[in-house]
């Protein structure tokens, strides 16, 4: 057999396995489909608040750790060259516990979400990329978390003085370019920050629901994403 017949014949039994693939997918029940979606986002926000909604969730993980916009950075140095470095600390350690305490109050608006999920949403989730499912409720739900977030990230940060010398530091900053206008708020900030580390994780767990749905211990899960 020559390498050209090689080649095709390995591209054929690909495509075979991709369409077989497909088929298998979609012969899913819609009631099998939604299930997956619901079992993957539960397991991946409750994943996600475990890691995320406790002491250190967020200080003591540098994947989502809060620092200072980059814009600040300079002026923190300059703090801590005065002996202020305390304070600086003291804010950065605030911003990241309000994160740390805002994240528990995703899992109810996440779980509404899938309820307002159609059929064709699903099956159309179930056959995207790695993150698609994360992605489609990271649309859905952001807008309302942040509200929620907000809050409670006002109360987290109001216990230190310095946020509101951040505020006016930073508002003078975002004028000169120095910091992006929705990070001149740290409230806003933080809250933001919050966010984008909440669905990194689960994004995370998904992939890992993906790659190895058996590994779950759940029949649903292996059932509806081992069909992908």
């Amino acid at each position: 057999m020559n390498r050209r017949d090689f080649t095709s014949q390995v591209s054929a039994a690909m495509a075979l396995w991709v369409w077989a693939a497909q088929a298998q997918a979609l012969s899913l029940s819609d009631a099998d489909a939604s299930a997956g979606l619901k079992a993957a986002l539960d397991h991946g926000a409750a994943a996600a608040v475990a890691l995320l909604g406790r002491t250190d969730g967020f200080l003591g993980n540098p994947k989502v750790r809060i620092p200072l916009p980059g814009g600040l950075e300079s002026a923190a140095k300059l703090l801590r060259g005065l002996g202020q470095g305390q304070k600086v600390d003291d804010l950065v350690t605030a911003m990241n516990r309000a994160a740390e305490a805002a994240v528990p109050e995703a899992k109810p608006l996440l779980g509404n979400a899938v309820k307002q999920m159609t059929v064709t949403d699903a099956k159309k989730i179930l056959g995207g990329g790695d993150t698609s499912v994360t992605q489609f409720f990271a649309e859905k739900t952001r807008l309302p978390l942040g509200d929620k977030f907000l809050p409670i990230v006002t109360r987290a940060t109001e216990k230190v003085a310095l946020a509101d010398k951040y505020n006016a530091v930073a508002g003078k900053a975002a004028g000169f370019g120095l910091v992006k206008k929705e990070d001149a708020n740290v409230q806003k900030y933080v809250t933001g920050k919050a966010l984008d580390g909440l669905f990194l994780i689960i994004g995370e767990e998904e992939r890992k629901i993906r790659q190895d749905p058996v590994a779950t211990g759940s029949a649903i899960l292996k059932k509806v994403f081992g069909a992908f």
